[in-house]
């Protein structure tokens, strides 16, 4: 198993925010968290990553394992240097006065593969063309669709292999949605491991082999994509009817 995600219980403050929360996400699976807003999603993600904003979040209870290891005190940059998994945020963080080109070259500073770095530069070229196109371009003037691809192609720099991505969609024109999810695909298709958040829950399920539901910091609803997209009561809740 690539993650295990056992009995977790997070708090902000005094406040809890996830409630006890299993689930697992095998090697070469796209495994998607669903919910609404507030829901835990994002908090799920900060805290396998280690990067919380200072105020949290913070593990009071149960287990987050990588390949078999608790990750549970594992410094943020040894998740990203060591274990390769690495966080696309939701709204990108990218650096605005930083190019194109920067941003993804700023990525590599932990990479001890360096003779792997220009390939991993072209391939992200290949798959994001626009990224190539504007590399000279300070990153704040793109749009928000080439921000997206620059977040995930950031990701990719850093040598991930296993990708954790809140919101890709968010602000994204249903075309370029579209996109975008067909290139995680494909990337999946050639080993990447996706752990993924996303609002529109049936772009998410489209893609992803399996999901589950988050609710108020709870897990409500488990099974396969087309298991939750038949499910009456995840179609009433998420799906539009």
């Amino acid at each position: 198993m690539l993650l295990s995600v056992k009995n977790l219980h997070v708090k902000y403050g005094n406040i809890e925010a996830l409630h006890g929360i299993s689930f697992d996400v095998e090697e070469g699976e796209i495994v998607t968290l669903i919910g609404a807003n507030g829901a835990g999603k994002s908090t799920t993600l900060h805290t396998i990553t280690r990067l919380p904003p200072p105020d949290g979040p913070r593990v009071t209870q149960g287990d987050i394992l990588f390949k078999g290891q608790s990750i549970l005190h594992t410094p943020p940059h040894k998740i990203v240097s060591d274990l390769h998994i690495t966080l696309a945020p939701e709204g990108r963080r990218i650096f605005g006065n930083l190019t194109v080109l920067e941003n993804l070259t700023l990525a590599t500073y932990a990479r001890k593969d360096r003779d792997r770095i220009h390939g991993d530069l072209q391939r992200v070229f290949e798959l994001f063309p626009r990224l190539e196109e504007r590399s000279k371009q300070r990153s704040e003037s793109l749009s928000g669709g080439e921000q997206q691809m620059l977040a995930v192609g950031r990701a990719l720099m850093s040598g991930s292999r296993f990708l954790l991505l809140d919101e890709p969609s968010m602000g994204l024109a249903p075309l370029l949605m579209f996109e975008k999810f067909r290139t995680l695909k494909r990337l999946n298709e050639e080993g990447l491991s996706i752990l993924l958040i996303e609002q529109n829950a049936r772009i998410a399920l489209k893609f992803a082999h399996r999901g589950y539901v988050l609710d108020t910091g709870e897990i409500v609803a488990q099974g396969t994509s087309e298991q939750l997209a038949n499910d009456p009561d995840v179609k009433k809740a998420y799906l539009g009817g």
